[in-house]
């Protein structure tokens, strides 16, 4: 009889040894695996704005590869012992054991050499931003922080001093392209070469628009400087334009885009004053707020932060109400993204085994 009462608990037991741990582990570590290098992610791309306000070495390490290893190990044992005497009686014990393992591993890779130059100090290719611009991003907003100059108009840029102020027909030319943008003027298409490449070709048509777009388009055209007559527009990497037609963009790099966000960075005043920070510029808005970008700073940890990092004994920012930065923020994310012409190798990978 003692043996059919201890063969019900080991049977449990074996029943739950075959079940497998990973297929219930997958929902859980997915998203916060996912959750924790998208904060970490955001995290460093603010810490590296503020370092380059303080002409400090912005650094990036990326999450190489995820590995993460569980096991479930459990084992019973039972004994009975019988004695023939009768003060002594039948002695009965049991014993389980169970041990649950979780040991993650993360390698990490610092951004440096070939792949710093690649990502960071490579212009973004214009057909990119033209492409984004074409997939519903907002065109002035693509352009006041993916453009430099766009046939000869400069924007703002960030110099030695500080914040060099943008031709203020920059801002018009951005604001028009998002009209035409809106009224379906703006348009880009891919035309093949007779070397076997391809031609990213910007249209900007007028046949059917209304008459006040009209007028807006005409506008732009002698704003850039493109021909009345002509729908359609090379699009080319460059300050100014090599032959009438063409349309030159010099997009900017990933790193001087980040250092333009850098110069709405708010910062202690003494730390511009003792020459720590250079100075900044002020806050650039439209009616819509695409076109602003604030980073707050405080001395106390922020109590409604959408992104905050600790630097030089102060706390800096991005208001989880400031929609306005926090589109400007997302937007760098994925110009990040369109930058990125390295192997999928780089990308971060989870791997769970199990026992």
């Amino acid at each position: 009889m003692h043996s059919l009462r201890l063969s019900a608990p080991l049977l449990l037991l074996l029943l739950a040894a075959c079940q497998s741990v990973g297929p219930s582990t997958v929902p859980r570590d997915r998203a916060g695996y996912s959750d924790a290098i998208g904060d970490s992610w955001k995290r460093q791309m603010l810490l590296n704005i503020v370092k380059l306000r303080y002409a400090d070495v912005p650094v990036f390490v990326e999450v190489g590869q995820v590995v993460a290893g569980y096991s479930l190990e459990a084992s019973l044992n039972a004994s009975h012992q019988f004695s023939a005497g009768v003060l002594l009686g039948d002695s009965t014990t049991f014993g389980a054991t169970g041990k649950y393992t979780d040991r993650p591993t993360i390698t990490y890779v610092p951004l440096t050499g070939g792949r710093f130059m690649q990502e960071m100090l490579t212009p973004i290719p214009p057909a990119a931003v033209f492409r984004a611009i074409q997939s519903g991003s907002a065109a002035d907003a693509m352009l006041w922080l993916g453009v430099s100059s766009i046939n000869g108009i400069r924007n703002v840029r960030s110099g030695p001093d500080g914040a060099e102020e943008p031709d203020p027909r920059f801002r018009r030319v951005a604001l028009l392209m998002r009209e035409a943008q809106l009224s379906g003027a703006l348009g880009v298409r891919v035309l093949a070469t007779g070397d076997g490449g391809a031609a990213t070709i910007v249209a900007i048509r007028s046949g059917t628009a209304s008459e006040q777009s009209r007028a807006g388009m005409q506008e732009l055209r002698e704003l850039l400087g493109l021909p009345a007559g002509q729908d359609e527009f090379p699009l080319v990497l460059g300050d100014i334009p090599r032959v009438p037609g063409e349309l030159a963009v010099q997009s900017r790099t990933l790193l001087g885009i980040l250092q333009v966000l850098a110069l709405r960075v708010d910062v202690p005043p003494e730390h511009v004053a003792e020459g720590r920070a250079s100075a900044g510029i002020a806050p650039v808005q439209d009616q819509f707020g695409r076109l602003h970008f604030r980073v707050a700073g405080s001395t106390a940890p922020p109590v409604d932060a959408a992104v905050a990092v600790p630097y030089r004994d102060s706390w800096f920012y991005i208001d989880d109400r400031d929609l306005g930065s926090k589109r400007a923020f997302a937007l760098i994310m994925m110009l990040f993204t369109l930058a990125n012409t390295g192997t999928e190798s780089s990308l971060p990978v989870l791997t769970i085994p199990t026992n």
